[in-house]
């Protein structure tokens, strides 16, 4: 396929900067976001040392008037919807403060750029946008339900979108990795400590616990990247891409299991 234009949020590391780099190396025209100078220079450092050119734009997602600048200058043709963070803890005791800015993140921000980006593909008559979503998308277990509802509402309104703008030649993507090597769900664990204390406080330590035994099941965040590059090469895209070996087994089998089992089995791993 001939060059495109595409803007992936959040590339300073793990899936984005994986796939910025990815897409620039398949001849793209790869632009990746970053909050700030210094995740700026990583991103810089990282297109050197793969000899590819990666340009690179200052935005904070939950930016209205930023990101609507920033669609107005590129114009893309594709646009990857990254950038983002895990919440860990119990529905009952995070902060709704923290709350509101998750969703402000994973929801409003993506989808607001997204909503800016399709006229410009509207007008050239093709465009890619693609969610990166989460095997949290489908299932949903403590700590993570925040995490997991923003993810839910999310693929609700892609799948949506998806279908209003099939007739613009605009494919709406959905990318569902299972566990991917990187900071985000250690800085969470880090921020959970704030409100750690309470009802939940033995449970949130013995998850801990497991998801670090479990550290080796983590797909490397460049096997996303290649994903979402066939996701932007395809002439007709699935509607959801389940990424990694987890994401496999665990997104078939959860949903045709019934409830009080999968429930079982959640509370006896965490001691609920």
């Amino acid at each position: 396929m001939r060059p495109r234009t595409v803007v992936t949020t959040g590339a300073s590391s793990g899936i984005g900067l994986a796939t910025a780099l990815e897409l620039a190396g398949a001849g793209h025209r790869s632009i990746g976001t970053v909050r700030s100078a210094a995740k700026a220079e990583l991103v810089e450092r990282a297109a050197r040392e793969r000899g590819v050119e990666i340009e690179i734009h200052l935005l904070d997602v939950t930016d209205a008037e930023a990101g609507a600048a920033l669609m107005d200058e590129i114009r893309p043709d594709v646009l990857v919807n990254n950038a983002g963070f895990a919440l860990f803890g119990a529905v009952e005791t995070v902060p709704e403060e923290d709350v509101r800015l998750l969703f402000e993140t994973l929801l409003f921000g993506p989808v607001r750029l997204a909503r800016l980006a399709l006229p410009f593909m509207r007008a050239r008559g093709w465009g890619r946008v693609i969610f990166m979503s989460s095997l949290f998308g489908r299932v949903s277990a403590p700590p993570l339900g925040w995490y997991a509802s923003a993810k839910h509402a999310l693929e609700g309104l892609a799948d949506a979108m998806r279908m209003e703008v099939a007739r613009d030649g605009i494919a709406v993507v959905i990318i569902e990795p299972g566990g991917v090597r990187s900071s985000m769900l250690e800085e969470a664990q880090r921020q959970a400590e704030r409100y750690e204390n309470g009802p939940y406080t033995d449970n949130l330590q013995r998850a801990r616990r497991g998801l670090k035994l479990t550290d080796f099941l983590r797909a490397d965040p460049r096997g996303v990247a290649r994903v979402v590059g066939r996701a932007v090469a395809a002439p007709h895209p699935l509607a959801r891409y389940l990424v990694g070996y987890d994401a496999q087994i665990i997104g078939r089998v959860t949903p045709i299991l019934p409830s009080w089992l999968s429930d079982r089995v959640t509370r006896l791993v965490q001691g609920l």
